[in-house]
């Protein structure tokens, strides 16, 4: 059978199914395990939440990634399926074939759902269809681990959103029994109530009432420390984005008792940190309350202090870093001397570093090209935004010869691009731009390459 033919019965065979309601919940005990995923799908768009509830019972995989086919008005699916879950998690056995370990309500597994129907054996499909034999109930067996639910939250709205909202809460009474997990959570500081109100929802009993009022008195500070400290020892956290006038002091004073119900077995491994424009002179608080290794640390159109930039290679926990991204950070009357130590000690393992808007000047960039040089697993740099001549992009060519990987380069227009008034001449932009291309492809072979001038005056283009 084709492809399309096997495709096109497939669905005849789940539309069937969402047909007869009764039958497919007695059927799912036979169903092959391959039109788990379409039936799945089919009856989550079309809300049959009894097939839902019945479907979670016997799910035959470790995960149902269900986050991807989820719509925004989604609310009564989800309940659906956590009823299901609150009948199996509470039980001391569980149906034969459910091996449900974990729910993800991320939006990723897109293609578990768009690549599972192939290969199946639609005579076997149809052979179980045709069943209504009588079955004596299967052997029981002991659940012997909390259910794992995976979810991201984004509390960059106005409020949390009702699915939110109620996932945090059913979470929350089912203690010991689930572990709720973040990898994923955007914050920004100008909806403090918001971040307030997922406080309260993860253990209003722990947070007395005075301690939730005043952080609104103290300001920004308080809140983000405490909710830092939070994540640090309660969320298993990947992603983590604070934007917004706030300052964190030292995180550890602020942290309050643990959450039971959250698991942190890997801790922090991304920060990205957003125009935060009082971060100036405290980003050693910050980065001390790290427990584990960053992967990613992005610090972009914030104030930063020469004290601040000196702590970054001191920070031993900055020492792995895949990602580094300082983009809008000007860094014009600093010394450059700190960033050129931590790019020596994350050579090995650096892969994308942006340094877009800093400001550099031309002896700044210069000095920072040596340690470039031994950065040998990037695949992305990015200088827009710096001070750049002709003589420091040749020499910056030369100091990336052994970057083979490169497939992403971002240069500053060399500033003999520029007239009068730093108007840009186009003709000299792009006589100059092609000679750098040839003088780059006489070096290495490069991938993708990008020279910017700043914005016209006259066009701001």
């Amino acid at each position: 059978m084709s492809d399309l033919a096997q495709a096109t019965r497939l669905q005849q065979i789940v539309q069937w199914l969402l047909q007869d309601e009764a039958f497919a919940i007695y059927a799912l005990d036979d169903l092959p395990t391959e039109l788990f995923p379409p039936l799945f799908k089919e009856a989550l768009t079309g809300r049959h939440t009894n097939i839902l509830r019945a479907m979670v019972a016997a799910w035959p995989f470790h995960c149902l990634p269900m986050g991807t086919l989820m719509t925004v008005s989604h609310t009564d699916t989800l309940k659906a399926v956590l009823d299901a879950l609150d009948f199996l998690v509470t039980q001391k056995v569980h149906p034969r074939r459910w091996k449900l370990q974990e729910l993800d309500l991320r939006k990723v597994h897109s293609d578990f759902w768009d690549g599972q129907a192939g290969g199946l054996d639609i005579s076997s499909s149809q052979q179980v269809l045709s069943q209504e034999q009588t079955r004596a109930p299967h052997p029981q067996c002991a659940v012997k681990q909390p259910l794992r639910v995976l979810a991201d939250f984004d509390l960059c709205g106005e409020c949390l959103r009702e699915a939110d909202q109620y996932l945090l809460r059913w979470a929350r009474l089912r203690k010991g029994l689930v572990l709720l997990c973040c990898r994923e959570l955007k914050i920004r500081s100008s909806h403090v109530s918001t971040v307030i109100e997922i406080l309260n929802i993860l253990d209003r009993d722990r947070v007395p009432a005075s301690e939730r009022n005043s952080w609104w008195q103290q300001g920004s500070q308080a809140w983000l420390a405490h909710f830092l400290g939070q994540l640090g020892n309660l969320l298993r956290i990947s992603k983590t984005v604070f934007s917004g006038d706030s300052t964190p002091p030292d995180v550890k004073s602020c942290v309050t008792e643990p959450v039971p119900q959250l698991s942190n077995p890997d801790g922090l491994q991304r920060l990205y940190m957003n125009s935060i424009y009082c971060l100036k002179g405290n980003l050693k608080a910050l980065l001390r309350c790290l427990e584990t290794p960053l992967e990613n640390l992005s610090i972009t159109h914030s104030q930063l202090s020469q004290a601040d930039l000196n702590h970054l290679p001191l920070s031993l926990n900055l020492h792995q870093l895949t990602h580094l991204n300082l983009s809008g950070v000007a860094l014009s009357h600093f010394s450059i001397e700190p960033i050129r130590v931590l790019l020596e000690r994350v050579a090995a393992t650096l892969k994308t570093l942006e340094l877009e808007g800093c400001r550099m000047k031309v002896s700044q960039l210069s000095a920072l090209l040596p340690a470039l040089s031994q950065c040998t697993q990037l695949t992305k740099i990015n200088f827009h935004g710096n001070g750049s001549s002709m003589a420091v992009l040749r020499d910056l060519f030369q100091h990336t010869a052994n970057l083979s990987q490169l497939a992403l380069e971002l240069y500053p227009a060399p500033w003999e691009c520029y007239g009068d008034q730093d108007l840009v001449l186009e003709d000299r932009f792009a006589r100059l731009c092609s000679e750098l291309m040839d003088i780059l492809r006489a070096i290495r072979r490069p991938g993708s390459v990008r020279f910017a001038a700043g914005a016209c005056f006259v066009c701001y283009d």
